[in-house]
């Protein structure tokens, strides 16, 4: 098991700031009122020294709001997302790793693992995240999987965790070849994660819920695309030593395993 002090953390600053604006940006309501009162307000102060420069950026926020929001812009977006993703190639794995992403997100995902274990792809499951790890478990067992091949850690905070995590608990099992599941918008950030820790990846990407609100969808695929510019520039991506120096997390594991 992992150190139980990594699953009572609290949300780290950023991740609540994320949630934060999140919720105000997928609430049109919230965004619209607030650019519309900021511009009006503008215009009736004639004297501002930076009227026309505030007049110009607001309006441009709300056209740029309403321009992400528009489904074709989210559909190319969402394209963009999985072109490059490589297809299934079917061939056997040493587990299958599902990612939590939210209630909402769970029951296509454990259908998936599901079938993919019925049909001999992988002789394990495990599911990662917080929030997330244990209740995937639960609602694999009502598919008939039975709990002896089930594995979890309800601990990652990220997708980095995520991988970081799953390496610690898997790979001294000798786990190399995983079949991953999350959903679409979010498996091209994953797969690179997961591969720089050394695993080979078949990717098994699940739809958004049918009805997922637009501007949820919108803000979830263009979050991923700040994802994958952020993970990129960090060096997340880059083919990292998972041994035991290098991961505190599989140290600790491998420590435990003795």
């Amino acid at each position: 098991m992992l150190d139980p002090a990594l699953c009572a953390r609290p949300l780290s600053q950023w991740l609540v700031l994320k949630s934060t604006l999140s919720h105000w940006l997928m609430t049109p309501v919230l965004v619209v009122i607030p650019l519309t009162a900021f511009i009006l307000l503008v215009k009736f102060f004639p004297k501002w020294r930076w009227k026309r420069y505030m007049l110009v950026m607001g309006s441009l926020s709300l056209v740029a709001y309403f321009l992400v929001s528009f489904p074709a812009t989210v559909a190319i977006a969402s394209k963009g997302l999985i072109a490059f993703l490589p297809e299934d190639p079917g061939r056997k794995a040493d587990a299958i790793v599902i990612l939590g992403r939210g209630a909402y997100m769970r029951k296509s995902r454990v259908e998936v693992a599901a079938d993919l274990w019925k049909s001999k792809r992988a002789p394990l499951i495990f599911a990662s995240g917080a929030g997330d790890g244990a209740d995937i478990v639960k609602m694999l067992k009502t598919e008939g999987v039975p709990k002896s091949v089930l594995k979890a850690e309800s601990c990652s905070q990220t997708t980095e965790e995520n991988a970081l995590f799953t390496a610690a608990m898997l790979q001294p099992m000798g786990v190399k070849r995983i079949v991953l599941i999350t959903d679409s918008p979010h498996m091209m950030r994953s797969l690179l994660t997961f591969r720089s820790l050394g695993f080979t990846v078949f990717p098994r990407p699940t739809p958004l819920p049918a009805n997922l609100p637009p501007t949820r969808r919108a803000m979830m695929i263009f979050y991923e695309y700040m994802g994958l510019f952020n993970y990129g520039i960090k060096g997340y991506w880059q083919p990292q030593n998972a041994e035991m120096e290098q991961n505190p997390y599989i140290a600790q594991q491998q420590a435990a395993n003795g």
